[in-house]
Order: C-alpha cells, then sequence, then structure tokens
C-alpha cells in the first residue's frame, strides 16, 4: 500500500463542530487512514492509500460536508515561480489570516454604525432619552417597529455569511456554531416580523391594548445585537489568533529576497530564486547568508540567533558550513550554494512549526469528540427548553426568549480553539528559543516523562578529546609536550589532535620526529634528536620492558576520573605521562541538576568501560551510568527502561542513536548531530545546549497547564451557562440571560481562551545554574609532583592565579562573549568579561603567560591595555 500525505487549506470554517464534521465526512471515504482538521489554522493533513483515493476526491467528500477545500500549495514551488516583486505582493495581498481579520473589522465597523442608532430607537425611551415624534405613541408603533427593522437589514445582510454558513452546514446534518447563530438571529428576526404584522392589525382594527403589549415585544435589536456582538468576539478572535503564528511569520520574515552571485569575479545581485546548486555566492558584513552553504574563501562572524537562539555569534572560515538567513556581522567571505527551496534550514524550520501547530495533542481527543455532537444537543435543548416554558404557561416571548438565548450562548468555539491555540503559540515559542517539537504529540508527552536518558559522547560531553594532565619525569612540562606533540604530528588519530591543540595552545612548537611508526593498538615509535621514543600504553610499555614504578599509580588515578593516560619512554627510561580526556560540555552539569531538581531521573548511555563511565557520573551528577553499551544495544537499554515502567525521553546526537531515539516515548536530537539522528527524534535541540532540554521540559509543562485551564473554562463556561440561559434558575432564584448578554458572553468566552494561550508567550527559559555550573570557574586539573628521592610522585592541586586584564574595543554583548570565548579556549583558563568595566577576570592554573593571554584577545580583534 502507498501510503501518501497531503494538507488542505479549508474554507468555511467556524467552530470544532466544523472541524469534527470535516474529519468525520473525510475518514468515510475508503482508503483514508487518518485526517486531521486543525481550526486555527484552517488547513488538514489526510493520509490515505494513493491507489485507492485521490486528493480530488478528499475535496469532494469537503464541499460535500458544507465547506471549501484545496490542495495547499508547496511553498518551494510558490517561490520558484514568482518574482520577488510578485512574492512580496502575494505576502502583502493574500494572507488569509490578514484578510479575515480586515474583512471582520469591516463587518464590525458597519454594523456597529447601524446599531448604535437601533438601540437609540429601541431602548432610548427607557432611559429618558427623547425620540422623533414620528416614532413616540402607539398610534406610531408601525413606523417604530418599521425603522427598527430598516435599521437591522444592513446588520443581517453585512453578517450573511453567519446564515448562508449556519444552514448549508444545517442541511448538510452538520450543524456549527454559525448555525446556531443563525437560528437564534433567525428567531429574533421572525419574531420581530411577526409582532409588526401584529401591530398593523391591532391598528386597523383599534385593538390598542395588542398594540401597546407587542410594541415592547420587538426582537429586532436582539438579532441586531447578536450578530453584532458575535462580530465583535469573531474580530477579537481573528486578531488573537493572528498573533500565534507571529513565531512563522518572523521566520519567514528571515528568508532573504536577494543573493550575490559571483561570475567570473563580478558580483551580481539577483533573486535568491534564482540561486542553482554549486553557485559560488559572496556575502558581506551585515548582510544575510542568502541560502545554505559552505564557505569557499574568506572569513566572516555569524550571527545564528535568530535560527538557534545562541546569542554568541560563531567564527566562520573555509570549510565551514553556513546557514540561510543567518547575519554575517562581520568579514567577507564566499561561498558555495548547497541546499535551496524547501531543502534549507529555514524552510525545514519552518515547516516543522507548521506541522507541529498544526497537529492534534492527545489531551484534545476529548473536546473533539464533544465538539462533534456539541451543536445538535444545543439544539435539541433549545427545543426542550421552548417546549418547556409553553407548556408552564410562560408565553411565547418568555419561550422564545429562553430558547434563543440557549442558541446564542452555547460556544463549541472555546473547546475547539482550547487545545490548537496553546500549541501554535507553545510551538512558536520553542522555535524562537531554537527548540523544535515535530508534532503536539511529543509536545504533551514530553511533559510527563520521568527518566531522561542521555547519550555520552557528543551529548553529554564535547564529542572529542582533550589534553588535560601532564606528568613529566626528569624534564619540563613544556619539554615533554614538545616531544608529544612531535610524534603525534604524524598521526590522525582523535588523541594526537588532542595533543597538537594543546601543544598550540601553549604556544610550543614541536619538536621534528624521524622514523616514525605506528605499532597498531598499542602505541608509537619515533627517533626526536638521536633518542628513540614509545609513547603507548601500558601493554606496550610492558612488551618493551619498560617500568612504569611510581607512574602505573598515577595512570590509573587518571583513569577513574575518566582520562585516557599513554606513556612516553625516552631510550627504554619511562619519560612522562600525558592524559587527555572527552571532557563534559560546560552546560551538562548544571543542566543534569535541573532535571533531577524537577524530580526525573537522568541515565547516561556510554560504551565506555564501568570506571570511565563511573568517573562521568560523578563529574556531572547523573542518577545512573549504563557502561559497555555497544551502538546497537541503545535502543534495547532504551526498551528496557520502558518495560520496567518509565516514561522515557532519549537525548542523542548520532547515527547509532537513530533507534533508540525512535523507540523512546520522546527522542530528542542534538542539533549539530547527524540528519539521520534528527529524522528519528521528535524534539530538536537546535543550539546542541544541553540545557535546552530543560527549557523544553518547562515549556511542554507550561504549555500543558495552559491546555487543561482552556478546556476547564470552556467546559466550565458551557456546563454554567446554559442552564442559565435556559432559565432552570428563575423559579428558585429569579435568574434570567437577556439573549444580548448571551450572544456577549458567548463571543467572549473564546476570546478567553485565546488570550490566555497568548500568556505562553510571556514563557522565559529558567536560567539552568547550578553549583560548580559554568558560573563558577572549573578548578585546575591536578598535576603530578616530579618524583624525588625515589618517591612515588603524589596528586596536588595546581597553583590558583587570578588576573584582571583591561580590555578597549567592546561596545556589545557580541563582543564580551567572544574575548570570552576566546580567553576560555586558552587550556587551564577560566575567564569571565564584565562589558561596562572594559575588563576581564582571569583564572589560571599559573602556566599561561601574559603573552597567551594577550595574543587570543588580539586574535579576537579586540586591544589589551593592561594586567594586573
Amino acid at each position: 500500500m502507498a501510503t501518501q500525505t497531503a494538507k488542505f487549506d479549508i474554507t468555511g470554517m467556524s467552530c470544532a463542530a466544523c472541524s469534527a464534521s470535516i474529519e468525520k465526512a473525510v475518514c468515510k471515504l475508503p482508503g483514508i487512514e487518518k485526517a486531521e482538521v486543525n481550526l486555527l489554522a484552517n488547513s488538514m493533513t489526510a493520509s490515505f492509500d494513493a491507489a485507492a483515493l485521490d486528493a480530488g476526491q478528499i475535496v469532494q467528500a469537503v464541499e460535500k460536508a458544507g465547506y471549501g477545500a484545496a490542495p495547499k500549495a508547496e511553498r518551494g514551488a510558490l517561490a520558484a515561480a514568482a518574482s520577488p516583486a510578485q512574492s512580496a505582493g502575494r505576502t502583502r495581498s493574500a494572507s488569509p489570516m490578514a484578510a479575515e481579520i480586515a474583512a471582520m473589522k469591516r463587518r464590525l465597523a458597519l454594523s456597529v454604525c447601524f446599531m448604535i442608532p437601533l438601540m437609540y430607537v429601541s431602548m432610548g425611551h427607557m432611559v429618558g432619552l427623547p425620540l422623533p415624534g414620528f416614532l413616540e405613541g402607539a398610534e406610531n408603533a408601525v413606523s417604530f417597529a418599521l425603522t427598527q427593522l430598516l435599521l437591522t437589514l444592513p446588520i443581517v445582510l453585512v453578517n450573511h455569511k453567519y446564515f448562508t454558513t449556519g444552514f448549508k452546514t444545517l442541511w448538510h446534518r452538520s450543524p456549527n456554531m454559525d448555525s446556531l447563530i443563525a437560528l437564534g438571529s433567525t428567531a429574533s428576526l421572525a419574531y420581530g416580523i411577526f409582532a409588526l404584522y401584529r401591530l398593523s392589525w391591532g391598528l386597523g382594527h383599534g385593538d390598542m391594548a395588542l398594540v401597546n403589549h407587542y410594541r415592547h415585544e420587538l426582537y429586532f435589536e436582539s438579532a441586531a445585537m447578536i450578530l453584532t456582538l458575535i462580530t465583535v468576539g469573531k474580530t477579537l478572535e481573528a486578531v488573537s489568533k493572528g498573533r500565534t503564528g507571529q513565531a512563522i511569520s518572523a521566520l519567514l520574515d528571515l528568508a532573504p529576497k536577494t543573493a550575490l552571485l559571483l561570475r567570473d569575479g563580478v558580483e551580481t545581485e539577483v533573486p535568491v530564486e534564482q540561486v542553482q546548486l554549486g553557485d559560488l555566492l559572496a556575502v558581506k558584513p551585515g548582510a544575510r547568508v542568502p541560502v545554505d552553504g559552505k564557505v569557499e574563501s574568506g572569513q566572516g562572524v555569524v550571527d545564528e540567533s535568530a535560527l538557534t537562539g545562541e546569542s554568541i555569534p560563531v567564527d566562520k572560515t573555509p570549510g565551514d558550513a553556513v546557514t540561510g538567513a543567518t547575519v554575517n556581522t562581520s568579514g567577507y567571505f564566499t561561498m558555495t550554494a548547497t541546499r535551496l527551496g524547501d531543502d534549507s534550514t529555514l524552510s525545514q524550520i519552518i515547516a516543522l512549526v507548521e506541522e507541529a501547530g498544526a497537529s492534534k495533542a492527545p489531551i484534545a481527543k476529548l473536546a473533539d469528540k464533544v465538539s462533534g455532537v456539541f451543536v445538535p444537543i444545543v439544539m435539541g435543548i433549545a427545543l426542550v427548553c421552548f417546549a418547556v416554558w409553553m407548556i408552564v404557561g410562560a408565553g411565547v416571548e418568555f419561550a422564545l426568549a429562553r430558547a434563543i438565548t440557549v442558541l446564542v450562548i452555547s460556544c463549541p468555539c472555546a473547546l475547539g480553539l482550547a487545545t490548537p491555540v496553546a500549541i501554535m503559540v507553545g510551538t512558536g515559542k520553542g522555535a524562537r528559543s531554537g527548540i523544535l517539537y515535530r508534532n503536539a504529540e511529543a509536545l504533551e508527552t514530553l511533559s510527563g516523562v520521568d527518566t531522561v536518558v542521555l547519550d555520552k559522547t557528543g551529548t553529554l560531553t564535547e564529542g572529542r578529546p582533550q589534553l588535560t594532565d601532564l606528568v613529566p619525569l626528569e624534564m619540563s612540562e613544556n619539554e615533554l609536550l614538545a616531544v608529544t606533540a612531535g610524534m603525534e604530528a604524524m598521526s590522525e588519530h582523535p588523541v594526537a589532535r588532542a595533543i597538537l591543540e594543546g601543544a598550540e595552545a601553549r604556544g610550543i612548537i614541536p619538536q621534528k620526529a624521524e622514523n616514525f611508526e605506528s605499532l597498531s593498538g598499542l602505541g608509537i615509535r619515533a627517533t626526536i634528536g638521536g633518542d628513540v621514543w614509545l609513547a603507548g600504553n601500558a601493554r606496550l610499555m610492558g612488551d618493551q620492558k619498560v617500568p612504569l614504578g611510581a607512574l602505573q599509580a598515577a595512570a590509573d588515578g587518571l583513569a577513574t576520573q575518566g582520562k585516557t593516560p599513554m606513556y612516553f619512554a625516552k631510550n627504554g627510561k619511562l619519560a612522562g605521562l600525558v592524559a587527555v580526556a572527552d571532557l563534559p560540555k560546560p552546560g551538562s552539569k548544571a543542566a543534569v541538576a535541573a532535571l533531577r531538581a524537577k524530580g526525573l531521573r537522568v541515565v547516561m548511555l556510554t560504551g565506555d568501560n564501568r570506571a570511565t563511565a563511573e568517573a562521568v557520573r560523578q563529574m556531572v551528577g547523573l542518577d545512573e551510568a549504563i557502561a559497555e553499551v555497544l551502538p546497537q544495544d541503545k535502543e534495547a537499554e532504551v526498551r528496557r527502561l520502558m518495560e520496567a515502567g518509565h516514561k522515557v525521553a532519549m537525548v542523542g546526537d548520532g547515527i547509532n542513536d537513530a533507534p533508540a531515539l525512535a523507540r523512546a516515548d520522546v527522542g530528542v536530537a542534538i542539533g549539530a548531530g547527524t540528519d539521520v539522528a534528527i529524522e528519528s527524534a521528535d524534539i530538536v535541540l537546535m543550539k546542541s545546549d544541553l540545557g535546552d532540554i530543560v527549557t523544553a521540559y518547562n515549556l511542554s509543562k507550561a504549555v500543558l497547564r495552559n491546555i487543561k485551564q482552556n478546556l476547564f473554562w470552556a467546559f466550565f463556561y458551557n456546563i454554567i451557562g446554559i442552564p442559565i440561559a435556559a432559565g432552570v434558575f428563575f423559579a428558585a432564584f429569579g435568574l434570567l440571560l437577556d439573549p444580548m448578554f448571551g450572544a456577549a458572553a458567548m463571543s467572549l468566552s473564546s476570546v478567553f481562551v485565546v488570550t490566555n494561550a497568548l500568556r505562553l508567550n510571556l514563557f522565559r527559559p529558567a536560567p539552568v545554574m547550578a553549583a560548580d555550573s559554568e558560573n563558577t570557574p572549573p578548578a585546575p586539573a591536578p598535576t603530578l609532583s616530579t618524583p624525588q628521592n625515589g618517591e612515588a610522585p603524589k596528586l596536588k592541586e595546581a597553583p590558583s592565579m587570578e588576573k584582571k586584564m583591561t580590555i578597549e574595543g567592546m561596545s556589545c554583548g557580541h563582543c564580551s562573549a567572544r574575548v570570552e570565548k576566546a580567553l576560555n579556549a586558552l587550556p587551564g583558563v577560566a575567564a569571565s568579561v564584565d562589558l561596562e568595566a572594559k575588563t576581564a577576570t582571569v583564572k589560571t592554573d599559573g602556566n599561561v603567560s601574559d603573552e597567551a593571554l594577550t595574543a587570543a584577545v588580539t586574535e579576537a580583534g579586540y586591544e589589551v591595555t593592561g594586567i594586573q
């Protein structure tokens, strides 16, 4: 079976009963698997067997139900088919929400223009306001009634949509909110016309008692007020709904309109739609990167905050990937276009936000079920109400007023909007924070997890080893590092890169190595200055008969800290020890602490040995570390936790994490991870910051709480409002509700739900902070003293030194962030920058010179004027 998923634009919907009717009609078609209608977005997503059904048949089913439908055009196709001017014109003029709001405002303005004089004529005399002579007295009753009718008709005509849609859906046996409005206002209007005829008969037959009775029983103002107040509510609702899509609008606004195309060294500005794969483009300072691509030459500092939420600009050099719609704050570079149109990162983000906003959360199922039968039930209640009051002898006018009030106070809209508005606002808020929810179910499920499983490499840790310890014997640290770097210069191993980066950071020039030989699984051998050097593990030293002596205990101690020790021997004699480690990311410990503070159990999966896993567990404060897990076994571990009754969120970034991400209740992919991991995940963290999982959890909790508030209000309002409208409490408390007040209450109920959902825009990610987090300078790495008199080396803390640097040239938060990043990149340095004071407070292990600090700041583009 070839399953196809298609999206459709739906027109004519006004409440949850509409969406329920459309879903019901489409789901009856043979070959349909699933149909979800989004009232807020006026759209439908349908999955169906392409061999048994096509989009045309789905459109026909929707039209048969009394609504309009059309397949949704692809964004990329639209862009490619239009010029920039046409695209801009379409954006300005064809926005469905903007057009709806404009139409509602026009209808409201015209309704109010006629409503004010109508209310003056119909009720002004009740508060002592004068009426024209031809409208006063029983003898002018017909003129009085006709004037009200003539003022009511324009309001009816301008709001004809309620009648055409309401009676159309009623005819198709799928009544909606418009049907209730149409029935209520039509009943008021019809009774007013009936009263007008009775006035004429009474005047013609001299029955002034009859005239005086019906002169005060005209319901024209009720019909007009119902339509006007409903339009007020619908206008406010449309404006509020328009705000729920601000996140998508903001993302669309990021898309660059033009690009600088480079051909034969000449820059030509072209519409971005004309850029082809492989084109060479130029990006100037202050310009947006036009499309996704790869830097070919030059360099720049790119602000990616609009897409990732990361405030610190990123340096870009040849070979680096750049993303369309990000801003090149400084520098000039050329780039090759690699992804265009719907394949671009921006388009995929927009698609994810749209899909999440259009999807339904499981909590909405109850509201959907109620909405499907709500309107027929309300119509039945109105008929019963009318009949009961007639039976007890209350009179036609009283019974009709109660039935009309029941019709117009009932609000299926509040039920229908309770979930989608909160979902759309919540997912949009997440997108602005660099958190993408693939669907509403993921957002709801995340709020209920009790266990968070973290992959170690690249998720909890940096994903690359770094030089952490140097333990020399009978030589200085710098001498040992120079030899180490010289030997590793010939290797491509990740450990070799870590040592070379450490030497470069300290300004150490590697010694020249000759006769390089790789000893598989053991280490390497090389000649430096005529001396034969060995570098490798304990097994290599044993094979070469090199005694480890006191350094074996030191190596074991480093291993228990999660570090990988490597021995160095010179001419068969041990010369020193070097250790590297894949260190936790700066915010990992704080993020884990924040998750545990919320009562979540945090577990790590790693293929490392138990000692390394335990060291990392203690370092970041995990509840449990599951070690020696093969890549293919990660999914089994997640399944084991789920079978034990846990609701699991899995966080990972690699291809080998994809099965576990798919298995978990919620899969969370780190944004810098592989495409396979991102495709398997329910939530994507664009910033690769583990602290964002805390924000995602908090946001999902806030959205679910908002949905529950909305649903409570929607059910509570209808449960209380309908009995009051029917006059249930009239005998006991004398409590009655005029149809006009019923219409006002119905309008405000929808506005309340939408406004409450908009409060989610006030959500702010809580700072992920914990003791010893990134706000606390890390303790210097332990080193070993040089053995004396044959004693074993002992661990000691490296000396800590604090310096204050005065720096010129910083003017904004981006500047201070760049300086801080440059300084913290130096080994053994923890720095914090004060932008206002133009200073940096630097803590070092005593091995970093002032020249190295100055060089780091200068390379970042700023000037050091003093160090204290």
